[in-house]
């Protein structure tokens, strides 16, 4: 297993990953990039070139927890996601794509600011399966007394395995 991220010499950080791990992260991943669909933007062009899109909370529990409204004032929170969600759609995506693009069996190396795309995109899977597991503050506590003959008991560890390389990531970089 994965012994996490430490910092590289000269700038980075490096992690070891097993092809089985690779396999979940771009198996998560590809998911992600499924749920956050390209930001629709209006007809108008001046609309389409500031990317001011759709005002609507998403209905999907995930995609709400993705992109939660700013305000508890429901005009201003639409009036905040029209003007900020097909931008914030598109770093998800790109982030997403940098995990994909750099995620391989071996040794893996990631300048700082691969890495930055790869906490940003460890949190949308972290954000996306713990709402998906509905995980609360308990989550080691349930983990620990789950049977591993849960069906829930994979999808539980892999959370904890993101929870995990997440800290480190963050302990590497800082």
């Amino acid at each position: 297993m994965s012994s996490g991220f430490r910092s590289r010499h000269g700038g980075g950080v490096i992690a070891q990953f097993e092809a089985a791990e690779v396999s979940i992260l771009r198996s998560m991943v590809t998911q992600v990039l499924g749920l956050v669909t390209p930001g629709e933007t209006g007809d108008d062009p001046l609309e389409r070139a500031l990317g001011i899109g759709a005002a609507e909370k998403p209905t999907d529990p995930v995609l709400a927890r993705l992109f939660p409204s700013a305000y508890a004032d429901d005009a201003a929170a639409k009036e905040f996601r029209r003007y900020t969600e097909a931008t914030l759609r598109e770093g998800k995506r790109a982030d997403a794509q940098t995990m994909l693009d750099t995620a391989r069996p071996g040794r893996t190396e990631l300048t700082a600011e691969q890495a930055q795309a790869w906490l940003r995109s460890l949190n949308d899977l972290r954000l996306a399966l713990g709402t998906r597991l509905e995980v609360t503050e308990e989550v080691h506590e349930e983990i620990a007394a789950m049977s591993e003959d849960d069906p829930r008991y994979p999808a539980f560890v892999t959370y904890d395995w993101l929870t995990y390389l997440q800290d480190t990531l963050v302990r590497a970089l800082w």
